[in-house]
């Protein structure tokens, strides 16, 4: 099976930005990443395409990605248009991957995109509630906040989690975003700030909620082996495991969506959760991150208020979760948000994460999901990264 490098990775910052269009942002990151890789538009091969929201907000469908790439100048390459709630970015990798992999291609580009500023938010607001299956929740004004806000109450109320856990993870959170010049929100809070603002869906606070937001990422892949390759001019990555699944009924004995996830990808890479070095998890709300550290296997189950009271997922501790601010802080636009996490990892692989590096990580973690249906993601994605050379 051919070797799958990530050659090029760009940003459009995540924020708000009223004057932009959906074209606007994404040609910013497209450009960004094949000018990270070297490339030019008549390179890349295939196209993965991700947006979830158009269609509700914009009015585009059908052809988001065509119409998107062509004013970037990729034309007659093959575009796939990907909508996969918010594991949208990442499913689109996903796919990318294999069509290398099947030697279709051995130049690939997964780009993602989202504007949610528009003028009515209630539009916004209903464009996500259409993330859940609208037979069971239409008309509840159930919204992904409550669900993330009913799981962690569970964990509250079975001693597993105490308030402080649910600030101290957003601190954190906050922090790593004031140092990401890609991220929505730029500025330290404490946890006192953080417990005092605005109440969202009890136990959750308006300062541990992401927000809407406009932004587009892009990924270049390449084939690793391919004659075509150019010589390297920094570190490479490589993409070690890629695995995706839909969700799955509850039941007692079966393990989540992510867990699943990320077995099949520790197995495919050949590593465990011991070996990982970094990792960006979707928190949709910062708190969420603490329901992974178990599903993913960084700790045994009910210690993951411990591991995050050890220190261990900060910055500059030996597991570092969410560097790059998460989605609570860095932004969530919805097509974008799993190739921004894969962005992060790179930069952070060769060494190119600036205030916010992490000390010489070797293999990455990114897990994304999206949609809801019945206490599990309708989708999910983990994909593991390994930086090739040694540090030196």
């Amino acid at each position: 099976m051919p070797e799958v490098e990530v050659a090029g990775v760009g940003l459009h910052p995540f924020g708000r930005f009223p004057d932009a269009s959906l074209k606007d942002l994404a040609r910013v990151a497209v450009l960004r990443a094949l000018a990270d890789a070297g490339l030019g538009t008549k390179d890349v091969e295939a196209v993965y395409s991700a947006n979830a929201m158009a269609g509700l907000l914009q009015g585009q469908e059908q052809i988001r990605g065509q119409s998107v790439l062509r004013e970037v100048g990729i034309e007659n390459a093959p575009v796939v248009n990907v909508e996969n709630a918010c594991a949208s970015g990442s499913t689109a990798l996903n796919q990318a991957v294999m069509a290398i992999r099947a030697g279709a291609c051995e130049t690939v580009l997964a780009v993602g995109f989202e504007k949610m500023f528009v003028a009515d938010r209630d539009a916004s607001l209903n464009a996500l509630e259409s993330a859940a299956d609208l037979d069971v929740i239409a008309g509840l004004g159930l919204q992904f906040t409550a669900i993330y806000a009913m799981r962690l109450r569970r964990w509250l109320d079975a001693g597993l989690l105490e308030p402080h856990h649910l600030e101290d993870v957003s601190v954190k959170s906050h922090f790593n975003g004031s140092l990401n010049p890609y991220a929505q929100h730029q500025k330290v809070f404490t946890a006192a700030e953080i417990a005092a603002s605005r109440p969202i869906a009890e136990p959750l606070t308006l300062l541990m909620c992401s927000s809407i937001c406009d932004g587009a990422a892009a990924v270049v892949l390449r084939r690793g082996d391919g004659p075509a390759r150019a010589a390297a001019v920094r570190p490479r990555v490589a993409v070690r495991g890629s695995v995706g699944a839909s969700g799955h009924t509850p039941a007692a004995d079966l393990p989540s969506t992510p867990t699943v996830c990320a077995d099949r990808a520790y197995e495919e890479a050949g590593v465990g959760p011991a070996d990982i070095d970094v990792v960006e998890v979707h928190d949709a709300m910062a708190p969420g991150e603490i329901l992974y550290y178990e599903q993913l296997g960084f700790c045994a189950a009910d210690e993951a208020g411990h591991l995050l009271d050890s220190g261990a997922t900060s910055l500059r501790g030996r597991l570092p979760v969410n560097p790059s601010g998460g989605l609570s802080s860095r932004g969530h636009p919805i097509g974008a948000t799993g190739l921004a996490q894969v962005a992060e990892l790179t930069w952070q692989l060769r060494g190119e994460a600036g205030s916010r590096q992490v000390e010489e990580p070797r293999l990455a973690l990114a897990q994304n999901s999206g949609g809801w249906l019945q206490g599990e993601p309708a989708a999910c994605n983990v994909h593991i990264l390994e930086r090739i050379e040694p540090w030196s």
